[in-house]
């Protein structure tokens, strides 16, 4: 059992790190400059923020474990609280059922959340992480709005807009659609 556990801890943070874009890309310094505008700037935001979730992602849990690490009981709390996401959500391939009842994934997100939440409150560590949090999103929102966005690959499928992009529709004229007169 418990070498199950440390195979899918291990295999989930391997597939965590192999989705993150590499650090060389997200640290070149010679694709940071100054957004002529204030459109260029968001579409900077969301471009970059789009192409280097993971790697948001991955810098905002190291702080935020940074933060934590003042606090033993808090360290002990959140370990549990990510075992219980790690298990009751990730990890999951089929529906969580709990005296025949299935509980949809949603519910399962909100009940998880206000664990969290629950386990900042009474760690006493809510303000400190919170702070964290609002710190961490405010750099990497100025990472982004600062780095060029020239060099980033983007796919079809990466892009929030997915397939609305594509020019390769299915015999119609792409963006255009199919339309047939009244």
């Amino acid at each position: 059992m418990a070498n199950q556990v440390i195979t899918g801890i291990k295999e989930t943070a391997q597939s965590i790190t192999g989705a993150a874009r590499p650090w060389g890309d997200f640290l070149d310094l010679s694709a940071f400059s100054f957004p002529s505008s204030i459109a260029d700037a968001t579409t900077r935001v969301t471009q970059n923020l789009t192409h280097f979730r993971i790697n948001y992602s991955i810098i905002l849990s190291i702080l935020l474990g940074l933060t934590l690490i003042t606090r033993p009981i808090a360290i002990l709390a959140f370990i549990a609280v990510g075992l219980a996401w790690f298990f009751l959500y990730f990890a999951r391939e089929e529906p969580l059922t709990i005296f025949g009842f299935t509980i949809d994934d949603g519910i399962v997100a909100v009940l998880l959340i206000g664990l969290s939440i629950g386990s900042l409150v009474t760690t006493g560590v809510w303000l400190r992480a919170l702070t964290t949090v609002g710190f961490g999103v405010l750099v990497l929102i100025l990472h982004a709005a600062l780095r060029g966005t020239d060099d980033l690959v983007s796919d079809d499928l990466e892009s929030p807009y997915g397939p609305m992009l594509s020019t390769s529709g299915g015999g119609n004229d792409g963006a255009r659609g199919d339309y047939s007169g009244i």
